[in-house]
């Protein structure tokens, strides 16, 4: 657990992004894996199951930038490393859980977690981004 502890908040940073990118790079092999499975070009080809790893990757695709960029200015900032591991790791077990848990023909549980735990991080580090445009350096 040193490893994590005695990390700075650009090293934090660097890891839950390099893990996201990861991630995201995994989804998209998955989305090429259907297609060429499935022999479909372009799209989904009517396909449920490329729907699906389509979607996965698409939906991790619209989430994982914003996380990634958030983290990157509140290190800026001078986040403290430790908020960076909680809005990384939140991120990345959300985008995890999410992934692995969607389905196409109802709303599991895990695709709502998985939902909550990308969302509440987000929130999180936009409502920081915010207070911190205004009160700046100055002791909360």
């Amino acid at each position: 657990m040193d490893l994590l502890t005695g990390m700075t908040s650009a090293q934090a940073t660097a890891l839950w992004s390099g893990l996201m990118i990861l991630l995201l790079v995994i989804l998209g092999v998955r989305v090429g894996l259907a297609r060429r499975g499935n022999r479909v070009v372009l799209g989904d080809g009517g396909n449920p199951a490329v729907l699906v790893a389509s979607r996965v990757f698409g939906n991790a695709a619209e989430y994982i930038p914003a996380a990634i960029g958030a983290m990157a200015v509140l290190t800026l900032l001078g986040m403290p490393a430790y908020i960076i591991h909680i809005l990384g790791s939140l991120l990345f077990v959300g985008r995890l859980i999410h992934a692995t848990t969607l389905s196409p023909s109802k709303a599991t549980a895990g695709r709502i977690l998985g939902m909550c735990l990308t969302w509440l991080p987000l929130l999180a580090a936009g409502a920081m981004l915010v207070v911190h445009a205004f009160v700046g350096g100055r002791p909360l």
